[in-house]
């Protein structure tokens, strides 16, 4: 089974001959490599590009050993060049191998038939050492793990079986492909402490690694809940008896970050339009790896589901912050009373803004009305949807927000 990843395919063929070096960042094991020596290899001699127009070098091969030496395989990509005017592609896998790799991506530029593109792992090639690296110099192209929508198209089990696969395994290919629930588990388990935790102790020098991965299951813990660093740190002291100072819990996060394991969601006062800068809410961005963490024993589906939302809507584009409005009224004693209403998640891209509650169900007249009350009090004419697990068909409310089925919107 081969997952197209075809929105991604779009994003390298947007940013073909753009004299930028195009970088596929993405967890380990989420398939960057496939996309790149696979899929986008393909699409390239599928429009006409000779075969021995793409050099490829995939750095932690023991036959390409010799090309992690920077005038070496430059000189070999550059004398590849020379023998005609047309266009060649050079594929990298795992670059940070390369020894000087930002002067070697960085003198290629200046060969005009070159088209450059690279992948890294996230032990030494992580989002914030692209931005100083290659700032106007490259393009980020992020790979996220499987969507909901990419595995029902490969699929022909009910979407209800499917659901309940993505909620506790997640999207990571090799996850998705095993056919054994016990060794999806295994896998994921493996992952999340052979390979990410020890990624992060070992860049970072962190001498304590009990106190990491304690920090990481608390963030497990709580999805979609507001903290940060002052009340992690009050919660290290209070439940698991130990001082962490909030400046370490701070740089903790900040490395799950930056290896792409967790998002942190901002707040954004909506009538006020600015920017609240703590507490935030933390989503990890794949559920399964969440759920390994945890041993498998805090599936909560509402917030669970509040996740898997985040994912689609940065997946798709949009930029997700949490909304809050703010709201004065008096009460019955007609003293003016200040409440502040939370929208799940606020989505801009470009001119557009969506807002989304997450419900996971709806059982009554009055969830219904709580769900609504913040989204009506945005008094602007976005467009606001409520998404729920109810067998409910897509149908719109009179104040014009429309309730729908979250498997709909997410296969939309």
């Amino acid at each position: 089974m081969i997952f197209k990843r075809e929105q991604y395919i779009e994003k390298l063929i947007n940013n073909k001959h753009n004299h930028l070096v195009k970088i596929v960042t993405g967890l380990r094991r989420v398939g960057k490599s496939f996309l790149l020596f696979n899929l986008y290899k393909q699409h390239l001699i599928n429009n006409g590009v000779p075969e021995n127009h793409i050099i490829e070098f995939q750095l932690d091969s023991f036959s390409h050993r010799k090309y992690r030496k920077a005038e070496f395989l430059f000189e070999h990509v550059e004398s590849l060049s020379k023998q005609d005017h047309q266009m060649y592609y050079v594929m990298i896998d795992e670059v940070q191998m390369l020894e000087d790799f930002v002067d070697v991506l960085n003198g290629f530029l200046h060969i005009k038939n070159l088209d450059v593109y690279v992948t890294g792992s996230n032990a030494k090639f992580l989002s914030s050492d692209i931005v100083t690296e290659f700032r106007g110099r490259g393009v980020q192209i992020h790979l996220q793990p499987l969507s909901f929508k990419e595995i029902k198209e490969k699929s022909t089990e009910d979407i209800l079986s499917l659901w309940k696969d993505y909620i506790y395994y997640g999207g990571l290919p090799m996850v998705v492909l095993e056919k054994s629930k016990s060794r999806k588990a295994e896998i994921l388990q493996e992952l999340i402490r052979e390979t990410y935790l020890s990624d992060i102790i070992n860049r970072n020098s962190i001498k304590n690694d009990a106190e990491i991965e304690e920090l990481f299951c608390l963030l497990a813990s709580n999805i979609g809940a507001l903290t940060n660093p002052n009340k992690l740190a009050n919660t290290f002291v209070s439940e698991k008896k130990v001082k962490i100072s909030h400046s370490t819990i701070k740089s903790y996060i900040d490395y799950f970050i930056d290896s792409f394991l967790i998002n942190k969601a901002i707040r954004y006062d909506i009538k006020g339009k600015k920017y609240i800068n703590s507490p935030y809410k933390y989503y990890f961005s794949d559920i399964g790896l969440r759920n390994a963490l945890l041993n498998f024993r805090q599936i909560e589906s509402t917030h669970i589901m509040e996740n898997i939302i985040y994912n689609y809507m940065i997946g798709t584009g949009y930029k997700v912050d949490v909304g809050i409005i703010t709201h004065y009224y008096k009460d019955s004693t007609g003293k003016t009373t200040r409440s502040v209403l939370e929208i799940d998640f606020v989505c801009n891209k470009s001119s557009e803004r969506i807002y989304i509650q997450s419900a996971y169900s709806i059982p009554n007249k009055e969830k219904q009305q709580q769900e609504q009350r913040s989204l009506t009090l945005t008094d602007d004419s976005f467009t606001k949807i409520i998404l729920t697990t109810d067998n409910i068909p897509i149908h719109t409310l009179d104040n014009g927000i429309i309730m729908m089925n979250v498997y709909d919107y997410l296969l939309k």
